[in-house]
């Protein structure tokens, strides 16, 4: 059985790794004892054969770091080819529920970084749910009464917003992204602001989302014409929607004298995906 990057599995005519799938083991053997972290490629060893990652056996430029293990010290001075071979073939599968893919143990950390199905908390004070984008968007909009609209990339979506509670759930129909629109006061009387963020992992890479944000006061007299306020931004993604203050984002300046009589905004939206 053959395990690819991306989490194929290809069954080969000799399966010379179905046995190890049967045998458990500690995986802590597996980090270096100075930094602690999983070991990563190259990987030195001392010459009483403790090992090293290649990036913490030098304390700085021309002082290498002694082995602690040793009666005598010693730096870590020869590469263990042996070593590298097993790191690089050790996998191990993701542990986010429903994502199925087996990864590199030393790229674990990494993968779960950018995971679409890492889990994201509920944006709701004191909920305390978590789960994948998914699982969250069902879990919003059966548990609780936030709005919850659909919207197409590339199309604008006209929303009558609250002030009171500016917020929201987007979900995309193309791939099922959800996106919160979160919004607060910046000051007492002050214009209200309103952002977007993408409920997913913090460091996902590819698509990114622009999203822009406009509203219109009414018509004026006598001529009819109208105010407008605009911004586009790129959408800042997030796996606690809940615990992200509004100021700290791109965000749209809504003045006072765009809102309604009923203290509502007129809001306009519109999410882009972006694949390159």
């Amino acid at each position: 059985m053959v395990v690819h990057e991306e989490g194929e599995i290809m069954q080969t005519e000799q399966d010379p790794t179905m046995e190890l799938s049967k045998v458990s083991m500690d995986l802590t053997v597996l980090h270096c004892p100075l930094c602690l972290r999983p070991l990563t490629p190259p990987v030195y060893e001392c010459k009483g054969g403790h090992l090293a990652c290649a990036d913490y056996r030098v304390e700085r430029p021309g002082n290498q770091r002694q082995c602690q293990k040793c009666e005598r010290g010693g730096g870590f001075n020869v590469r263990n080819a042996v070593v590298d071979s097993v790191l690089s073939s050790v996998r191990v599968d993701c542990p986010h529920e429903g994502c199925g893919l087996y990864v590199t143990y030393h790229k674990l950390a990494d993968h779960q970084s950018v995971c679409p199905l890492a889990p994201c908390k509920c944006p709701v004070p004191v909920c305390g749910y978590e789960g994948p984008p998914p699982a969250l968007y069902h879990h919003i909009s059966t548990a609780h009464p936030m709005p919850v609209h659909r919207i197409q990339y590339g199309t604008v979506l006209q929303l009558q917003v609250p002030l009171s509670e500016p917020r929201l759930l987007l979900s995309a129909e193309e791939d099922r992204r959800v996106f919160f629109l979160v919004g607060g006061v910046l000051d007492i009387g002050a214009p209200i602001a309103v952002s977007v963020v993408c409920i997913r992992a913090g460091a996902s890479p590819l698509p990114h989302y622009v999203a822009k944000l406009w509203a219109n006061s009414l018509p004026g007299e006598p001529k009819g014409t109208t105010d407008t306020v605009k911004v586009e931004m790129e959408v800042t993604s997030s796996k606690d929607p809940g615990d992200v203050d509004v100021q700290e984002l791109t965000f749209l300046t809504v003045p006072p004298k765009l809102l309604t009589g009923a203290k509502l905004v007129s809001l306009h939206i519109q999410i882009d995906k972006l694949t390159s």
